[in-house]
């Protein structure tokens, strides 16, 4: 195969614009609880304060990720409205980026072939996808290191000193979006790459020097802004304790305290979970993945070394996760860029010969095992028009098994996309809207009509970032009895709470009026009982909207 496969050449505009057009729906979705409607309420109190110093979150001051996504969803707030869709658009637009760096990067170092295939793999990987939806820091953090890896290979070669200034910018931005660990996963490839290749000089070139000094003048608006929040307030409390330095956390607890275990948000791990966990965040193409590793260290023969660059970061980063105890499936998602390019040259040399009809054998069995799983979540959750979502899966799956393939590379890419068309599908159209209808604080916000009275807003006894940041205005959160007389005493307003409080004032003579009671249920940690349509109301907690009058009673 040469380096303009005519399969690639004709399918991969379209391809592409499949993939995109998969991730698309989610961005119209509510926004997820907790970690994503955090981060937009977090966001929201930017615009709403026109403060764009000091991240205010869960009610108090919030010292925990670096400021550049907040920032992002706020500009994006200022230009189309405090909307779930004005939050994930900036975090996709980035996502865009990752993809055009992605193809950059692997035609640099592999050929144009590679480059298309590793941008298709990357595209439609199922957490990448997920990251858009339910979004997070990843698709700026990943868009930050790929723009940085690309520019940094043009610097490698000499090129334009525009690209010292840009590599140096997308760095800051992905330390001022996850810390200062992102310099390991940017520089870790090009030490190895240095060390292999004996350019011990490279350690003294004064490009390299320039690029991490404009880093350190680019990350001062992070840096100013911990400092004004928190090094010039150390009366702030701050988990649970006063002192605290916003830049020693940026710089040591955030980051070190975090690996070592020793800062002020502890976690516990396991050294295996990124092994087990990449076998299903990286699907369609996980098989490839752990085939293409394989091939790489036995019998790959063009072992040209400036592909450590991509190699030694992901080697090192997957490491510093594994043996990290902070350990979630989402921080995989800026490996995928490079695991497409694993995955993709593995394709790219086994295209012509017979072994590649084992792997397409392997997609063919996850195709189906995808439909299975389609079809098994129907029938257990009963969720609504889910014959036709099955019927969806199974049109998908009849149609790539019987289209006519030329080689097996396109059988194999066609059976992954059709794959992740079911499975995007579905979540997006059809289970994702099942389960939002369970956050209940969303459900509430709904309710709320006459905010531009200026009434208040809090909630009491269960706190809700999807009631806090889709409900218009400022949301108090009441932590303790005494404040909640308070804020009746300021009635008329509205309070989200439980039940067993709701009844509790209601049966005090409070004179309230039931606005809303929409069932509860934390959709993001799924359990058994709660997908069992026959068993679902017995996982289920009702939460009130009370709109309690002004001539209500003192309790």
């Amino acid at each position: 195969m040469n380096n303009h496969d005519p399969f690639l050449q004709r399918y991969f505009p379209w391809l592409l614009l499949l993939g995109i057009l998969l991730n698309l729906p989610g961005l119209w979705l509510d926004i997820m609880e907790p970690d994503g409607a955090l981060y937009a309420t977090i966001a929201k109190h930017i615009v709403q304060h026109n403060d764009w110093i000091n991240l205010y979150g869960d009610g108090h001051d919030w010292l925990d990720k670096p400021h550049f996504p907040f920032w992002m969803a706020a500009i994006s707030y200022k230009i189309f409205g405090i909307t779930g869709f004005a939050y994930k658009l900036p975090a996709f637009i980035f996502w865009l980026v990752s993809l055009r760096y992605t193809f950059l990067i692997a035609k640099e170092l592999f050929n144009a072939d590679v480059a298309k295939i590793a941008v298709l793999i990357y595209t439609v990987a199922l957490h990448s996808t997920l990251a858009n939806f339910d979004v997070r820091a990843e698709p700026y953090l990943t868009a930050c290191i790929t723009g940085a890896t690309w520019h940094m290979l043009r610097i490698h070669k000499n090129g334009h000193w525009v690209h010292i200034v840009a590599a140096a910018l997308f760095t800051a931005c992905a330390m001022m979006t996850k810390g200062i660990f992102v310099l390991i996963t940017i520089g870790g490839g090009w030490v190895i790459f240095w060390m292999l290749t004996k350019q011990f000089k490279q350690f003294l070139n004064y490009r390299w020097w320039l690029f991490l000094g404009l880093c350190v003048i680019f990350i001062l608006p992070e840096l100013y802004s911990l400092y004004a929040q928190f090094d010039l307030h150390p009366e702030k409390v701050v988990f649970g304790k006063t002192q605290v330095s916003g830049l020693r956390f940026f710089f040591w607890d955030s980051q070190f305290g975090r690996f070592f275990n020793t800062g002020p948000i502890k976690g516990k791990g396991d050294v295996t979970f990124f092994l087990h966990t990449t076998l299903w965040a990286f699907l369609p193409w996980s098989v490839g993945l752990v085939a293409g590793i394989f091939y790489l260290l036995r019998f790959d023969k063009n072992r040209d070394t400036i592909r450590w660059v991509v190699y030694g970061s992901t080697l090192i980063t997957f490491l510093l996760f594994s043996l990290s105890r902070f350990q979630l499936p989402h921080y995989l998602v800026i490996e995928f860029p490079y695991f497409s390019m694993i995955t993709a040259y593995f394709f790219y040399q086994l295209s012509k010969s017979p072994k590649m009809d084992h792997l397409v054998t392997a997609q063919t069995v996850l195709m189906f095992a995808a439909l299975a799983c389609i079809a098994g979540l129907v029938y257990i959750t009963g969720i609504q028009n889910g014959i036709f979502a099955a019927l969806i899966a199974l049109a998908i799956v009849l149609a790539a098994s019987v289209i006519s393939y030329k080689n097996n590379l396109q059988q194999l890419l066609f059976k992954g996309y059709a794959m992740a068309a079911m499975l995007y599908i579905f979540l997006f159209q059809f289970f994702y809207p099942f389960l939002l209808q369970y956050q209940s604080g969303r459900q509430a916000a709904r309710e709320i009509t006459d905010i531009s009275e200026g009434i208040p807003v809090a909630a009491y006894g269960s706190f809700s970032y999807t009631f806090e940041f889709y409900s218009p205005g400022d949301v108090s959160l009441l932590r303790n009895g005494e404040y909640l007389q308070d804020f009746i005493d300021a009635a008329p307003c509205y309070l989200y709470t439980t039940q067993s409080i709701a009844d509790s004032l209601l049966k005090s003579g409070l004179n309230a009026e039931v606005r809303a009671m929409p069932q509860h249920f934390q959709v993001t940690r799924l359990k058994m009982g709660f997908l069992n349509q026959k068993k679902r109301n017995l996982t289920l907690e009702p939460r009130y909207l009370l709109y309690i009058k002004d001539d209500t009673a003192v309790l």
